[in-house]
């Protein structure tokens, strides 16, 4: 999936945060502290980073038939 670019709620916009929060939390970095440090306070916000699953790989595999 690819993250939105607001929040779904709020309205917040997240989609330039995303990139930053996937190379961090792959560095080793817990994820409650990424998010405090960019800035998502709101639980809405929080849900829709920790709810993302990056797919887009996987997916781009497969050929259409």
């Amino acid at each position: 999936m690819i993250i939105p670019v607001r929040c779904f709620s709020c309205g917040k916009p997240l989609g330039h945060l995303w990139e930053d929060f996937k190379k961090r939390v792959q560095e080793g970095e817990k994820s409650k502290k990424v998010l405090e440090d960019l800035g998502l306070e709101r639980f809405c916000c929080r849900s829709v980073f920790l709810g993302q699953t990056d797919l887009l790989e996987l997916v781009g595999k497969f050929k259409k038939s």
